[in-house]
């Protein structure tokens, strides 16, 4: 049995009679790793990142803007609320399944937090780079874009070299990968995906394989990262 942790957060909930936070992920995050094959476990913001040394795979999901503090910087305007509990149980999640050799999944924030644990940053708001195509037209909406992915790399051995269509909703991106190396680009020199290639599988993607409408098109992604999270669980 294959079992991967999903990072979720805290927010502000209404279900029936109920108006309150609540730990909080869209379904179409679980529905894509157990499609996969994965038994999945959901991870709230916690400080103690013990929880990793139970799993075979971590999987760091989208969501709101990590808090520019983390890099260094002072957070622009138009950047999120900070989630400093998110911000500090992911980063503490995914160093912990570093130290492990734990294969880690990191989908759009996940890449940018991933990035900034290895020392990165990100750029703030997109718009205001020159030469960027549109990522998000507005929040909760999908944009279609090329991307080209890095030949001898993991991104480039799973997608290919030849030019992909993704499917983005962010305003922020990454804009130096610290330790990680770059296997992705958007069309526009946009970071689309980077990897620890010192790894079996440490991989981000900037785009949202969970769409409903992405997962026959990302189903080698998701089978490769289960894959490598069985054979990890096999080896402990």
């Amino acid at each position: 049995m294959t079992v991967v942790g999903l990072s979720c957060y805290v927010e502000p909930a209404s279900w029936g009679a109920w108006h309150v936070e609540a730990a909080v992920l869209p379904r179409w995050y679980v529905d894509l790793l157990q499609e996969a094959g994965a038994h999945v476990v959901l991870l709230p913001p916690d400080p103690n990142a013990s929880a990793v040394d139970r799993l075979d795979g971590l999987v760091l999901v989208g969501g709101a803007d990590v808090d520019a503090r983390r890099y260094g910087r002072e957070p622009d305007a138009t950047a999120d609320v900070p989630r400093e509990a998110r911000d500090a149980s992911e980063l503490a999640l995914y160093r912990r399944a570093r130290e492990l050799g734990m294969p880690v999944l990191g989908i759009c924030r996940g890449l940018q937090v991933m990035a900034v644990a290895h020392g990165g940053a990100l750029h703030q708001n997109l718009p205001d780079v020159d030469g960027t195509c549109v990522h998000r037209e507005r929040p909760g909406e999908f944009v279609d874009h090329g991307a080209t992915f890095v030949a001898g790399t993991l991104g480039g051995e799973i997608f290919g070299v030849a030019p992909v269509i993704v499917n983005s909703s962010h305003h922020q991106a990454v804009s130096d990968p610290g330790s990680l190396t770059v296997c992705g680009w958007a069309q526009d020199g946009t970071i689309e995906a980077c990897e620890d290639p010192s790894e079996a599988f440490c991989l981000g993607v900037q785009w949202h394989p969970e769409h409903p409408e992405r997962r026959e098109l990302d189903r080698p992604l998701l089978t490769r990262f289960v894959q490598a999270a069985s054979e990890f669980g096999a080896r402990r």
